[in-house]
């Protein structure tokens, strides 16, 4: 059984910078996709952040993610990190960390099979 887990929401102030964590326990492929998306408050849907090949597979980041957050894998640790720079107050959204062992990176993401519970990010100015 998956199970994926985030850490290190929180409250920042506009241009200020968080970083989550996610571990996902029981994945069993070497070529593992993981990433993040987000639901923004007031908004419908869900939007794709970042995601990563825990193998040589490509990276996705979204168009108002390039430039700004960076993603990152421990394939030991079966673990990524999303390093969020230069915040704005619309990145304001609960992040959730996705993964999945049978599809590339891309901006379908938000539809990986396994997805964790969710850390808030608020971001004020």
């Amino acid at each position: 059984q998956v199970r994926v887990q985030e850490s290190g929401g929180g409250s920042v102030h506009t241009g200020g910078s968080l970083q989550l964590s996610c571990t996902a326990s029981g994945l069993t492929s070497d070529g593992a996709s993981m990433g993040w998306y987000r639901k923004r408050p007031g908004k419908e849907g869900l939007q794709g952040v970042a995601c990563i090949s825990m193998s040589s597979g490509p990276t996705y980041y979204a168009e108002h993610a390039k430039g700004r957050f960076t993603i990152s894998r421990d394939r030991d640790r079966q673990a990524v990190y999303l390093q969020m720079n230069s915040l704005k107050v619309d990145d304001t959204a609960t992040y959730y960390c996705a993964a999945d062992e049978e599809v590339a990176c891309g901006s379908w993401v938000t539809g990986f099979r396994y997805s964790g519970q969710g850390t808030q990010v608020v971001v004020s100015s």
